[in-house]
This record gives C-alpha cells, structure tokens and sequence, in this order.
C-alpha cells in the first residue's frame, strides 16, 4: 500500500494508509511529549493500531531532530566562517537565524545594547561548543595511538609481574618440597585445567586507581552515542512483532533499528547453548571472553603448552573484524531477533555482540523490559540513556515487572548448598588463594551461617531433613534483619563488589561441575560423609563414560545457588526505607526461604527519568492512572507539570460493544461475590442461570473469566452436581483453562476449531465456552477476536488476598509515604482496587481487537457500579457502559440486538430462571429477518 503523508498539528507524519483520526492524535500529542522532554502516558485501545502510531509519531520527531542539528550546527559554523573573513559582528550575521528560533524572553524594558550582548554571547558559547566537539573528534585518533601505547606498556609489565609471581611461587615449591622432611605441607599438585578454577588476586577499588584511569581513557573512545529511541516491551514475540511493524512502515528501509536480546536468545555457539539455563550461558559466556583475553597477554613461550586448552575456552564466534561486519550489516537492514541469529551464523560472527557493537549508532533500539530497568544489566549491555528517548509500551504492569526484578529470594536449601560447596572449595585451593580471597570468602561463608541461623536452621545438617520448631511468615525492615542475623558489622556493599569482580560464583560453579554435587539433598548423611564424598571424587569425571543419549535427556542444569544468593545480597544494600525481608518458616529448612520486597519502584525507575530526555509510557489498557503517577512518577521526582496524559477512544462503532454491569440475577439475587457470599449455593447457582441464558442468544465464543482458579473448581464442581454443566453443554462445548503453561496452546486450538466447526455445520450446538482465570495464563497476551470472544463475562471482583504480608506492608508503606486528599481513599486501600481493576481491565480488553469486532462485556457484581469503581473501568468502556439493576432489563438488551453480538432472530422469552430459555417460533405474518443493524452485523460475522 502507498505510503501517505499526513499533517497532524502542523507537523508531517508518514504513514502507510490513511490513519484514524485517534492516529493522528496520538501522533500530535506523541510527538509534543518528544519535543518538550515530557513523561507521557497513553493509552490505546488494542485495535486502533497503537505500535504503527508510535513508530510513525517517533521515528517523525527523531526525523526532525536530526535535520534541525544538522542545519543548526551547518548554520552556526557557516556564519562564524563569514564573521571570521568580513569581519563582521557574528549576531549580525545570525540575526535571521535567530528569529526563528528565539531564546527566553528578555525582560521588559531591557535596553537593545544589553539583548544583543547576551545574544552574541548565546551564540558564541555554541559556536565554541561545536568547535571544540570538532577538536576532540580530531584528537581522538591521537588519542588512541596514546592509549594503544599505555596499554602495550601495562601488558609488558602485567608479564613481567606474572613472571616473577611464578618465580616466587617455584622457589617456594622448591624450599616446600626441601622441608617435606620436617613435615611441611606442600600444596596438592593441579591437575589439567584445574588452575582456572582458582581466584586469581583480588584488587579493592582504592587499590587500582592507576588501572581505573587507563579504562576510563579506552572508554572514552567508545563510538559516541547519536539521539536514539530505545523501545522495550514485554516478550521477544512482542518485539518481533514491533520490529515487522518498522519493516512495513514508511521509515523501514532508512532507520537504523538494532534488536537486544539475551544470551539464551542470541547465542550461537552450540556448547554454550546446551547449557539450557540462562545465568549458566551468561556465566559460560563471560569465562570464554575473559579467559581469551588473558590468555592473549601470556607470553609467547606459554602458548604452545597450552594451545589446546586455548582452543577449547575461546569462542570461535567473538573474533573483532567479523562482530565489525556484523554490525555493519544490521544496521543496513531492519531485522528481528531470528533474522539476526540467522545472520550471525552466516557470518559466523556473535549476535550477542555484534548487536552491541551496534548501539551507539543505532537510531532504533528494541529491547526486553528487563535489559532497560535493571542499572546492572543496562551497563554491562553498553545502553546509555543520557539525552535519549524511552518508550515503554505494554507498560500496564510496569511497576509490577519493576518490583520483581529488583526482588531476591533464596531458600534454605540453596543456603546449605552454597555453604557446603564454598567451604569444600576453600578447603581444596586454602594454600593457594590470596589473603584477601580467604577473608571475602570466610565473610560469605559467615553470611551462609547466619542466614540459616535466622531461619531456625543448622548449616551443618541435612536442609531436606531439618525441622524448624517455629513456622510462619516475619517480616522485617532491612535493618532489623542485619541485626538480628547479626552480620551488621559486615560491609555488604564490599562483599557485593567481591562477587562482581572476582566471580567466585562462576568458580564455583566450575568447581561443582567438576566434582560433582557434595551435598545430597535426598536423605540424611553422617556428618563427614559429604567431606569423604568430596575427597573421594577428587579425580575429574570423564564426560565420555555417559551414553549420548543420557546426556541429551539431561534437563537444564541449574545455577550455582551462589548466583542466586549475590542477587540476594544485593537487595539488602537498598534503603531501609524502601524494602522489605520476609522470613518465611515452611516446617522444613529447605522449604523454608528468605526474600526481599522491594517497596519503592521509583527508586531503580528514577534514574531512568532522570537521565532520559523523554519517557513514553504506553499501552492498550493504562487505568487506573494514579499508580504511575503517584507510585512511580511522584515518589521518583518528577514534577506534575511534566507529566503528560492522553488516552484516546476505540476505532469500533458505539453499537459494536454492549458493556453491561448486572446487580441481580433472574431470580432477584443480589450479585455480590464478596469471599463471604460467592461460595454459597445460591449465588453460585443464580451465575449458571446467567450463563445458561447468554449463551442461548450469543454466537460463537463465550469467556467467562473467574476471580481464581480455586473458585473455577468449586463453581464448576458445584454446577456438575446439579446438572446444570450439561444444560450449559447443550448450546456450548465447554473447556477450561488448564494451569500447566504447556497445554494452553492445545486448549486455545480446540477451543477455536469447535467454534468454527459449529458455525458451519448449525445445530443445536453454537459454539464455545471457555472457563479463564484472571491474572491467569488466558487474561493477557491472548487475542479474543472475532467469534473467539463475541461475549465476555466476569464473575465478581478479582481483589488480591488481603491477608498476604506483602500486600500488607505495601499498603502500609504508601499509607506512610503518600499525602492523603481531604475525602480521598486511604492510599493502601486505593492500591487494592487499582490492582483489582487492572486485572479486569486487562480480561475484558481481550474481546474487542480490530476495528470491525464485536462483542458483549458482563460485569456481574453490583460493586462495579460504584462510582470510584466504575471511573477506573477504560474510556472507551465507561462511556457506553449500562447499569442494570435487575436481569430482565440486560437480558433485553443483548437479545433485542442492541449491539451485533445478538444471534439474529433469537425472540426469547422470560419465564422461570430455573428453566432454560428457548427460542420460541416467530408468530404468523412476521418476518424473522434482523433490522438494518442486525443485517450489517450478520454481515460482518460471516466474513470476519
């Protein structure tokens, strides 16, 4: 299709087809946003093509950006040139210049002598900058030769040191084995590539300023960054889907778009990638590079002695000159994550890599939640965010992802495990590792003990078969934790750096690896058997003695339980302030587990406003606003003034939807699936009824979502005893949703294909009723389309436990942290019914997904037509939402045909609830043809 240009505001946006008028708005106020360096929150229904908008409204503003730099600085330089060879004042030459673009307004009153002396200087200080940006790209080949120099010398001397470290270390062999006869001890001699396994000397960082500032001179020389728009969603199938989206738009062919990804995602070594875990292909990774680099700065005489174990480190993948040409080609073309693993094979060059190497020129950056909002990760994936462009779409459970990646938990099983392989490993190396690795290690050790301790436990025993005599879940501020494991006098930030920078979990691992498990969780052991295991499994195993095919069936090996405890001690370095450790004591040791809350989601989110120069918040279903705004906007220091809301309507015609929020049932029981009322017969019995009704005039699909999965089996149990699963079988075959992840796909098939077969064969049976859960596996990410979903119905509230200890110091903790409005809702309260809200918002949005849908959404509790509740239903819902009190009324309203989702034809009558509706025949002399509309919707169903 033709591209078109379209004019929005005055600003032209290509796009492919002629956009919707809510397109053009939501390009205009994007493109604002961009502009001024606001924090925007919109929202787009699912349907009015929200990701072609945001790639058109963007890639424009980028567009303009570029072009207004680049005459800006052509202009500036130009005139001082002019300036420089006439000699004339450089604001004369730039008086034109500069009415186009004028500065703050000058006071009134202000004498013209003043103006143009504070404008020439306005200008000069620019022109000065340019300069002098012009100088620093001139010298930095300069400069590079300079480091190249620095560096070659700092190799010689790191040889040189590494030569005399291994002279001390035989002359002390030498004088060991000499004094063998006095009864010295003589470290165990090592065996093939066992010295990899050893810690080598650990620096602080008060101890390496030298080497410090050397690095900070190479990363000067880094490519610089262009202005970039660095975009994330949730899941790589939504990436690649954003990416064909640029593919197809009228920017595809000229931006320079980079798609991020993880290892597991992008690897292309095979031995790396059978690995399965995802910290284990990192780590394994990581080992590869920085094994290949050391070995590059040994001297030459040590090469030939260890070639082999060179070549079976090294990753033939990471080689300069073809990561080089990799990045050279992804950025010649838009290509998504499988088409640059494809390509990396080819060339057989790293995907992981050469998409890095790619950033600082990229235009267009495509990325995971998880590699944005992570301080850690976004480092070391080489992201600056300084001046840039941040959008953020399906962020409608942003502060969710927020809180759960910065939250750690640990069991007690992985403690006892961590403890026992770090001791034996300290055991088996004690005489060759430094000081300094001796001291870190006995700290972690130390921590080990005392986290058990905590927990009631004892580090020397069997996890699996340790009962604790207290049960229960404690919660406690991170101060009161450290006190009372009693390890406050212990730096947390020092051993946290310890494990970054001497990666003794990834030793450690490898030393697991190579001697097999030391501690068996499966039954109790004497206390020296694990030590005896250990000594008598000094040998390294032989891979070769397992069958291939055992060693295919393995599953994926699991991570060092020492990564997971890192991420642990990591958390306990945040604010006391703004989390939480919740101790919880499950009867067993290795049942039991200690995790950190995080409480404050500004605080790792903060960093990201602050250096960004813009900040897009979008999604299809963002209400309720007021937690992005207060949770997470508010509390990370950004003002009022600079947050921006738009949300626009829905593409569909107003007679498409039939919103309806039922009180009452047939038989006038009152719909209040509060945890006291939903279990009881009655009310469970008056929801079948409403079911057996809709489903006798809706076509096709109907979802029914409810609160859990424990109230599915109980109203689904209670309806087969009564029979009425089989009245409700008569018109509809029913499915549920199943809770292993794995089956879905299966359901969701046969689920689709019953619908089809039953629209094309007639009968009795219409179709489908699926039984979802919300917040469950079906509530999002899954599309409801057409006759898949002409009717959606929700069973109650779906509020969260209240009784949960998270949810309650979360509730305290904003209660604290947040003012409180005169008449306003308390703020713990408000975060319940926000979070109640979201998941339906979310359930509800799968029905309506294009422009030509339609469908019925059934709200049946009275509770949503409160006022407060129904003001966080979205726009588009609320404003063609009915209210009604009673069954009959909303009954009518579906089967007279108030919107398409009514079957044409369906005269119904009303009569016993108890009873199943029929379709009764049309009396004599009428026609049981539909109207204008139900013509246009019959229309509509057979060719969508």
């Amino acid at each position: 299709m033709a591209n078109e240009a379209q004019e929005a505001g005055g600003i032209h946006f290509p796009f492919p087809f002629t956009p919707y008028s809510i397109q053009k708005d939501f390009m205009a106020a994007l493109y604002q946003v961009l502009e001024g360096g606001k924090i925007g929150i919109f929202e787009s229904p699912t349907g009015t093509g929200k990701s072609l908008s945001l790639i058109c409204g963007a890639l424009s503003w980028l567009r303009d950006f570029e072009q207004k730099k680049r005459q800006e600085e052509a202009r500036l330089l130009a005139a001082e040139t002019v300036s420089l060879s006439d000699g004339k004042d450089l604001s004369s030459s730039l008086s034109s210049s500069c009415q186009e673009a004028p500065g703050p307004p000058r006071p009134p009153g202000e004498p013209d002598w003043v103006t143009q002396f504070v404008q020439k200087k306005e200008e000069r200080d620019l022109v000065d900058r340019l300069k002098e940006e012009q100088v620093r790209r001139k010298k930095r080949e300069e400069r590079l030769q300079q480091i190249r120099h620095n560096t070659q010398l700092r190799q010689a001397a790191k040889r040189a040191r590494q030569d005399e470290e291994e002279t001390e270390r035989i002359l002390r062999l030498s004088k060991a084995m000499l004094a063998a006869g006095a009864g010295a001890e003589v470290p165990e001699p090592l065996t093939s590539g066992e010295e990899e396994l050893i810690l080598v000397e650990y620096e602080s960082d008060e101890e390496r300023g030298a080497a410090r500032r050397v690095d900070e001179d190479e990363d000067d020389l880094e490519e610089e960054h262009v202005t970039k728009i660095y975009y994330c969603s949730r899941t790589h199938s939504q990436l690649a889907q954003f990416v064909h989206e640029v593919r197809k738009s009228p920017f595809g062919k000229d931006t320079r778009l980079v798609s991020l990804g993880s290892r597991q995602n992008l690897c292309v070594n095979e031995d790396v990638r059978m690995l399965g875990s995802v910290q284990l292909i990192s780590d394994r990774c990581l080992e590869m590079q920085r094994s290949k680099h050391e070995k590059k700065s040994k001297a030459e005489e040590e090469k030939p002695k260890k070639r082999k174990q060179e070549s079976q480190a090294a990753c033939p993948f990471y080689n300069c000159e073809q990561l080089q040409q990799l990045r050279d080609e992804v950025l010649a073309e838009v290509k998504d994550i499988e088409q640059l693993v494809a390509l990396g094979k080819e060339a057989r060059a790293c995907p992981y890599y050469g998409s890095r190497f790619a950033i600082p020129a990229a235009q267009l950056v495509v990325l995971p939640y998880q590699m944005l909002l992570h301080a850690a990760t976004r480092q070391a994936a080489g992201i600056r965010l300084q001046g840039q462009v941040v959008v953020i779409d399906e962020a409608h459970n942003l502060i969710d992802t927020i809180m759960g990646i910065h939250s750690a938990e640990v069991s007690g099983s992985q403690l006892c495990h961590a403890h026992s392989q770090l001791l034996q490993y300290m055991e088996r190396y004690r005489k060759r590792l430094k000081a300094k690795n001796l001291m870190y290690i006995k700290q972690i050790l130390y921590l080990l003990e005392k986290f058990v301790a905590v927990l009631g436990g004892n580090i020397k025993q069997n996890p699996n078969t340790q009962s604790l005599s207290q049960t229960g879940t404690e919660l406690k501020t991170i101060n009161d934790f450290l006190f009372q494991s009693q390890i406050d006098n212990i730096n947390l930030f020092k051993v946290q750096r310890y494990c970054e920078k001497s990666m003794v979990s990834r030793k450690l691992f490898g030393f697991t690896e190579r001697y097999g498990a030391v501690l068996t969780p499966c039954r109790e052991q004497p206390k020296l058997a694990g030590f005896q295991h250990f000594l008598q499994s000094l040998q390294p195993r032989v891979a070769e003695e397992a069958p291939v095919e055992e060693v295919e069936a393995r599953a994926p090996r699991p991570a060092s339980p020492l990564m997971h405890i890192e991420g642990f001690l990591a958390a306990l370095t945040t604010a006391n302030r703004d989390g939480r450790v919740i101790l919880s004591r499950q009867g067993s040791l290795s049942q039991s587990s200690l995790k950190f809350l995080l409480l404050n989601p500004a605080v790792p989110f903060a960093q990201v406003v602050r250096e960004c120069r813009a900040v897009v918040i979008a999604g299809g279903t963002m209400q309720p606003v007021s937690d992005f705004r207060e949770q997470l906007l508010a509390c990370a220091g950004v003002e009022a003034e600079r947050v921006v809301e738009f949300s626009c309507g829905h593409v569909i015609p107003p007679d498409n939807i039939l919103p309806l929020i039922i009180c009452s049932g047939p038989s006038n029981q009152q719909l209040e699936f509060t945890y006291q009322k939903r279990e009881l017969p009655q009310m469970m019995d008056e929801t079948g009824r409403i079911l057996c009704n809709l489903c006798n005039v809706v076509p096709g699909g109907v979802v029914c979502f409810f609160p859990s999965y424990e109230y599915q089996r109980q109203v689904h149990a209670h309806w087969d005893k009564s029979g009425l699963l089989a009245r409700l079988a008569v018109r509809k075959k029913i499915f549920k949703e199943p809770k292993r992840a794995n089956q879905v796909e299966q359901v969701l098939m046969e689920y689709s294909r019953c619908i089809k077969c039953c629209g094309q064969a007639g009968g009795m049976l219409t179709g489908a009723l699926l039984f979802s859960v919300v917040g469950g596996k079906m509530s999002e990410g899954i599309n409801f389309s057409d006759n898949l979903g002409r009717c959606v119905i929700m069973v109650g509230m779906p509020y969260p436990n209240i009784k949960s200890p998270e949810l309650q110091e979360k509730m305290a903790y904003l209660d604290q942290t947040l003012p409180r409005a005169p008449g306003q809702a308390p703020r713990g309260k408000a975060l319940v019914e926000n979070l109640c809200m979201k998941a339906v918002n979310q359930s509800i949005g799968r029905a309506i997904r294009h422009q030509k849908d339609f469908a019925s959404i059934v709200l049946l509790d009275q509770r949503y037509a409160r006022p407060p509740i129904l003001a966080k239903l979205p726009a588009w819902i609320r404003d063609r939402v009915e209210v009604k009190a009673t069954f009959g009324p909303a009954f009518a309203a579906v089967r007279k045909g108030r919107n398409p989702a009514c079957s044409p034809g369906s005269c119904l009558t009303m009569g016993n609830p108890d009873r199943e509706l029929k379709p009764r025949p049309a009396p004599s002399g009428t026609s049981r043809l539909p109207g204008p509309r139900h013509r246009q919707a019959s229309h509509r169903e057979k060719t969508s």
